[in-house]
């Protein structure tokens, strides 16, 4: 068994600056949106699902192309290398922040509300009006926690733990879907473009592409590459890397969906609690459904609060000098501060699903600027000289800022309803 754990960390570290993206895209929102979406329309949005991979290797490769070639930073080279660049920077660092900060607040609702169901199923004579205290308190514990061991500089080994338990429930996934597998034609039909005549459709779209599109991912990029000291000589690894990640985004994304469609969708079963989602898992796992399925909801969450908990600093650390400070007094006072605006969700007590989901779609609205922002510095002569993208890729980037732009305007209309 020890030797299986490490094997499981030995691949981990292989897989690259892509794991980071793993981080940020398979967390609760891509889970909760997969299972949700798979329970109300079984595998009819696969191909938006397809369509933000794709885009999503489109932009990682972006990214990482102008971090290798220039030896610079996103953020720090959107504000020295373009005209009125300080604004922009600080336009999409703002954006950046506050768009990830709700989705912190999200996560930290949807663990501790998983936590309280659990105890609820395991105490049966717990007070219903106790839910709320036990919400709020698992939250101030996970925020407290997560910023303690920041702020330690130890948390390296931790998030691999977590990293490695959310591999297993993403294999988890995978076997149940082949378990309880829907006919191949659904399947296929699923990535023809249609939509379901439902308002709440939309809704899924704009998380869909807001969970695997992910802008912090992309902007922070060539920040991990510059820290892994990779540089112009390696062009092929950093493609390779931006490949692999794209490809398990889909592939973790896409079995979640398949898997809830072949389990939720044909018997009918609507996901409203948390615990509701656990019936995808029961093919592979039993009565052990339920365990599996909190341990690995948790670590999805707690592997991206690090992250994202650790944003605001990284990008003001960015804007800068263009790089990566830990353990600095602001640092331990961002970090602090993204706690505390963690907590909003939970005091309010809504419901952790839907506010999980919508969570997601806001993610969508600095997508377009993240996009139009890279594709103006690729094709600068003075920025990166004879390593300019060709016409095909700029064409690709041009139909990522469309489809983002159609999907930021989906999103608003979708929580305009919504709200």
């Amino acid at each position: 068994m020890k030797n299986v754990f490490k094997s499981l960390l030995r691949w981990i570290a292989l897989v690259g600056p892509g794991l980071f993206c793993l981080g940020f895209t398979i967390g609760t929102g891509s889970v909760t949106s997969m299972v949700k979406s798979g329970s109300v329309y079984g595998t009819r949005l696969l191909w938006v699902l397809a369509i933000s991979a794709f885009f999503t290797w489109v932009m990682t490769h972006a990214y990482g192309h102008f971090g290798i070639v220039t030896g610079d930073t996103a953020i720090h080279g959107i504000k020295h290398k373009l005209r009125g660049g300080k604004f922009w920077a600080m336009l999409l660092t703002l954006g950046l922040v506050v768009s990830q900060w709700i989705s912190l607040s999200s996560i930290l609702n949807i663990t501790s509300n998983a936590v309280s169901e659990v105890l609820y199923l395991s105490i049966p004579g717990l007070a219903p009006s106790a839910s709320y205290w036990i919400v709020l308190g698992m939250a101030i514990f996970i925020a407290g926690t997560i910023w303690f061991i920041l702020n330690r500089g130890n948390y390296s080994v931790f998030e691999k733990i977590l990293s490695v338990l959310v591999t297993l429930m993403g294999l988890a996934f995978i076997i149940s879907m082949f378990i309880e597998l829907p006919a191949p034609g659904t399947i296929l039909r699923g990535f023809v473009p249609s939509l379901p005549d439902s308002a709440d459709a939309r809704l899924f779209i704009a998380a869909f592409v807001g969970t695997t599109m992910s802008s912090p991912t992309f902007v922070i990029r060539p920040m991990i590459l510059k820290s892994k000291g990779w540089g112009k000589n390696d062009g092929k690894l950093q493609k390779r890397d931006a490949i692999v990640s794209a490809s398990l985004t889909f592939i973790i994304s896409a079995s979640i969906m398949i898997c809830a469609a072949g389990v939720l969708h044909t018997r009918g079963i609507q996901v409203e609690k948390v615990l509701d989602m656990i019936y995808v898992l029961e093919p592979i796992a039993g009565r052990f459904a339920v365990a599996l399925f909190v341990v690995g909801l948790l670590s999805a969450g707690l592997s991206s609060l690090f992250p994202i908990m650790m944003l605001a600093p990284e990008l003001i650390s960015d804007y800068r000098d263009g790089e990566m400070q830990t353990g600095t007094p602001l640092f331990k006072a961002l970090t602090g501060i993204a706690a505390l605006v963690g907590l909003t969700i939970p005091i309010l007590g809504t419901n952790p699903v839907i506010t999980q989901i919508a969570s997601q779609v806001t993610l969508v609205f600095v997508l377009p600027l993240v996009i139009l922002l890279m594709l103006i510095l690729l094709n600068k002569r003075s920025v990166m000289g004879d390593k300019r993208p060709g016409i095909v890729f700029s064409l690709l980037m041009g139909l990522a800022f469309v489809f983002a732009c159609i999907v930021s305007y989906t999103g608003v209309v979708a929580l305009g309803k919504l709200l």
